[in-house]
């Protein structure tokens, strides 16, 4: 599982030219799925975003968690994430997970990040056509990978 994480002032997803999922400050989360991925793989992943401090304290540092400054979180699936560029100018997507098992991993990633962080994770559509507006703050990115845990 690969994961982009992104510390916004806001964002938003559309479908259709509609809003289905908005945030204020906290963090827009891009997630991506192999196959073999499994329920280790989104637990890890989970618990490392909720418990990344990467928003700041009163003196200007980084050393607070999504928690702790009662952020929200909203979560986009994007199979993209597992593109390979190492032959050629097309990616390859060969090894990011197929729709039917990927929106179950997913909806997985939903429920436990909403249970350890306590409240509603807002969500775009898994397979539409989306249009993500943010505002980074800072910017602060950071990328994580279950099988590549650095």
């Amino acid at each position: 599982m690969r994961v982009v994480v992104q510390r916004v002032l806001e964002a938003s997803v559309k479908v259709n030219n509609q809003i289905v999922g908005k945030i204020d400050n906290g963090l827009l989360v891009f997630a991506g799925y192999e196959e073999d991925d499994n329920d280790l793989d989104i637990e890890w992943i989970a618990r490392k975003i909720i418990g990344l401090r990467i928003f700041n304290d009163l003196q200007q540092v980084m050393n607070l968690s999504i928690s702790e400054i009662q952020g929200n979180i909203l979560l986009v699936s994007q199979f993209t994430l597992h593109a390979s560029t190492k032959k050629g100018n097309r990616p390859s997507y060969i090894k990011a997970a197929k729709p039917q098992d990927a929106i179950g991993k997913y909806e997985k990633t939903i429920t436990l990040l909403s249970e350890i962080l306590g409240r509603q994770i807002e969500r775009g559509v898994f397979g539409a056509d989306m249009k993500v507006s943010l505002i980074n703050d800072g910017p602060v990115t950071i990328l994580m990978d279950s099988k590549n845990k650095e």
